[in-house]
């Protein structure tokens, strides 16, 4: 249910980046349960999911994309979700 139009306001609200992380490890959490309203906890449960189960480091900080709002740097997020990518593909 997540629609990515682009590496900025899709993945504002952390759903996207939660979507891919349990994708890989579903067992991590209730993706049903999560609300794009709920923003900070989707970033940290993301990125930390990525972090303890994959290996991929944070390259984007939680209160970075706060910050940002609705409209994150394009280039942050394209260079967080493909460093994710390549930590990922090792568990496909």
């Amino acid at each position: 249910n997540i629609d990515i139009q682009n590496f900025s306001a899709s993945w504002s609200d952390g759903m996207a980046f939660c979507a891919l992380v349990h994708s890989f490890f579903p067992s991590e959490f209730d993706y049903n349960t999560l609300s794009p309203a709920n923003r900070k906890h989707n970033f940290e449960l993301a990125f930390g999911t990525a972090e303890a189960k994959a290996g991929c480091d944070r390259l984007i900080e939680v209160e970075d994309m706060m910050i940002m709002g609705h409209k994150p740097d394009p280039m942050c997020v394209f260079t967080y979700v493909q460093s994710l990518y390549n930590h990922l593909r090792k568990f496909e």
